[in-house]
């Protein structure tokens, strides 16, 4: 039981130095669409307001993507009128589903699926990436493709945290907490 606590607690530690190896540095930059084809440099066009940004390049890593689009957009996107219209955010939200070699191909596709079965409402806040991973493998400390990625950026596209894998509550808090500073 001690070595399993152990080994729990290292994998834990493991996964807060990845995140904590990419805080401080500058969100390389990174050239996605909309759905309707629009050019999104990141973090260029998002600059002067916090920016959250998932990404993930691979199917299971989608799935636990979509995880957070509902919490996400109730928390950053869904205006709120009346009592708790304080709790309004302006920061930036971008989903974005990363296609890479022989998957690229295939990016027009998704999209048009993606017009058809997601809401609307969410649509304008998902890009869709098509090009090389490697710059953001080594940038961004992608150690694992399973699993996606998320990125609070400052105004001027500094990483302020970083996380990973599926939506919780704490991850949720952790990211409010570093845009309520």
């Amino acid at each position: 039981m001690t070595k399993m606590i152990s080994l729990t607690s290292l994998f834990v530690g493991f996964l807060i130095t990845a995140s904590a190896q990419v805080v401080g540095k500058q969100f390389p930059d990174m050239v996605a669409e909309t759905v309707n084809d629009k050019k999104v440099t990141l973090p260029t066009d998002v600059k002067g307001k916090f920016t959250l940004l998932g990404l993930a390049f691979s199917k299971k890593s989608e799935d636990e993507l979509a995880t957070w689009f509902s919490p996400v957009f109730t928390t950053f996107i869904q205006k709120t009128t009346g009592q708790m219209s304080t709790f309004n955010y302006d920061v930036n939200v971008y989903f974005v589903p990363m296609f890479t070699g022989i998957n690229a191909a295939a990016t027009g596709t998704v999209k048009r699926k993606a017009m058809k079965k997601t809401d609307p409402q969410l649509l304008p806040f998902i890009l869709f990436y098509k090009g090389e991973l490697k710059k953001y493998k080594e940038e961004l400390n992608f150690e694992r493709k399973d699993i996606p990625y998320f990125f609070v950026l400052d105004a001027n596209g500094k990483i302020v945290y970083a996380t990973d894998g599926t939506y919780t509550d704490e991850k949720m808090e952790a990211i409010e907490a570093v845009l309520e500073k």
